[in-house]
């Protein structure tokens, strides 16, 4: 068929749906809004109330309790996207769930703007909000861009992922020159400001997304998802609600011993291991429940990769602000800047290690999803060997070379590459399609619990200094992937050909 008959969204660019571009535009934006934000949050809370900073007043807090929020909200970013996937299942759809997202984040930077304190709480909140609903469902529209089997998925998936670093790069890039400029609430409206482009470019995009995302009514199929008889369902299910009972104990337990907000959040884990166990249990061949097993498993991978690689927006940040010799040919590079070395390199060998790893499989050599995955925490955990020879300088010198920072990150980023595009695109192989949004909300809770053991292990380095954490944080990392090589066998006959025979389709 001739390209001029084609339908919008049936049209493709360089081989892929142009849906996957307008898509890939619109998460750009979004995530230089996010990245931008991320990049000055734990700077602006640390720096001093008085006004003394050129760069404007922060909110004077110690780095202890900014590294304690900065896990807390990076976190819920991510966990939101559970009912963020739960909404556009049941009720909207992901076309209308991206849509709403990108306008509450809109709202949300812009109440930023304001330098009240109940501007910063309001305007985190409504961030929070947005990027629930948005990011699981954009992830979602994306894998709809394919037929089952198109081995173009895993690629597309990468340049989808070349979006997000690009904004990124463009936040960090920009950012620290605002704000050293304007301050630090200009930084913050002018994540604003690229979202309203994210949201333009979304709304006049639609016509090649017309058959991706749309909330279609199934009152009568009877393969359609109720969350509420799952849980009913639950209290005729002796074993499984003994399970839950337990989780629940728990969670009051950490309640009264820790704080209130711990006790919320595992009685919502609890609430959502529940729903897991009931999907488990709903489902009716051993092959998906096989494959929804290893689906959790994978993300066990998940929270222990985001909560290593997460040091970079905190500890890793402060380190660079304070620790790290940032000057190059008598210019004092901004801290906020060493953020782009992480998306700099991503968009540099994104579809590189994509390509590879397409002809690795190509030529019948493992390539699975799940080995690339444990390769990934592997190198990225490498990566934290060149912050604990930058400790180690530290201690001797008083000082650190940038260099350290530079290969640190380079390490993190390849192994990124190996592991987070290829979760995203691993999810809609294995979850059962009427799950999709939900596991999808599933995976960006798995990488916001990462994000808040990433917090937690910030706050530790008060007590136990940067060379122990980044020693740490080194050796586990490379045990735990290491296991899941040993695993992979076993790991991949539970997946029961879920991969096997890709090949390009159009």
């Amino acid at each position: 068929m001739a390209l001029s008959t084609l339908k919008p969204h049936q049209k493709e660019l360089w081989g892929q749906p142009i849906g996957l571009y307008i898509l890939f535009l619109t998460e750009m934006w979004e995530r230089f809004s996010y990245y931008g934000m991320r990049a000055l949050l734990v700077l602006y809370m640390t720096t001093s109330a008085l006004g003394d900073d050129p760069r404007g007043a922060g909110l004077g807090w110690t780095s202890k309790e900014a590294l304690a929020l900065y896990g807390w909200y990076t976190m819920l970013v991510y966990v939101m996207s559970i009912p963020g996937g739960m909404i556009a299942d049941k009720l909207i759809g992901q076309k209308k769930a991206v849509l709403f997202g990108a306008i509450i984040l809109c709202i949300g930077h812009g109440v930023l703007v304001l330098t009240d304190i109940w501007a910063f709480y309001t305007g985190l909140g409504l961030v929070i909000l947005g990027v629930g609903l948005l990011k699981p469902n954009i992830s979602t529209m994306v894998g709809g861009l394919y037929q089952t089997g198109d081995i173009r998925r895993d690629k597309g998936f990468s340049i989808f992922y070349i979006g997000i670093n690009l904004g990124s790069l463009l936040a960090t890039l920009m950012v620290g020159g605002v704000v050293a400029k304007w301050g630090w609430h200009a930084g913050f409206g002018l994540a604003g400001i690229v979202m309203v482009l994210g949201l333009i470019n979304y709304v006049f995009g639609q016509k090649y997304l017309k058959e991706v995302g749309n909330f279609v009514p199934n009152s009568n199929d009877e393969n359609e998802v109720s969350y509420g008889k799952l849980y009913s369902d639950l209290f005729k299910s002796p074993k499984q609600l003994l399970i839950v009972a337990v989780l629940l104990l728990a969670s009051i337990y950490g309640w009264f011993t820790l704080d209130w907000g711990y006790g919320m959040l595992f009685i919502f884990l609890t609430a959502i291991a529940a729903l897991l166990i009931m999907i488990y249990k709903e489902l009716d061949t051993q092959v998906y429940k096989d494959r929804f097993l290893v689906l959790l498993l994978s993300f066990i991978m998940v929270i222990i990769f985001w909560g290593a690689f997460e040091q970079a927006g905190g500890l890793m940040n402060l380190y660079t602000d304070t620790k790290t010799d940032r000057v190059l040919f008598g210019w004092t590079i901004p801290t906020v800047m060493f953020q782009s070395l992480n998306a700099g390199f991503i968009i540099i060998f994104a579809t590189i290690v994509a390509s590879i790893w397409a002809k690795r499989k190509l030529k019948g050599k493992e390539a699975s999803s799940l080995f690339k995955m444990a390769l990934g925490i592997i190198i990225m955990g490498f990566g934290f060997i060149f912050m604990v020879f930058a400790a180690m300088e530290f201690q001797k010198s008083g000082t650190s070379s940038m260099a350290w920072l530079v290969l640190a990150y380079l390490f993190h980023t390849i192994g990124e590459l190996c592991l987070s595009p290829v979760a995203l695109s691993f999810i809609t192989k294995l979850a059962p399609v009427k799950y999709a949004s939900l596991m999808m909300g599933v995976y960006f809770a798995a990488s916001g619990l990462g994000n808040k053991v990433a917090g937690i292990i910030g706050e530790s380095a008060s007590d136990f200094g940067e060379y122990a954490v980044f020693s740490g944080i080194l050796i586990f990392t490379v045990i735990i992937g290491t296991l899941f090589i040993i695993l992979l066998k076993p790991l991949k006959r539970l997946t029961h050909g879920a991969e096997d025979n890709e090949r390009v389709m159009h």
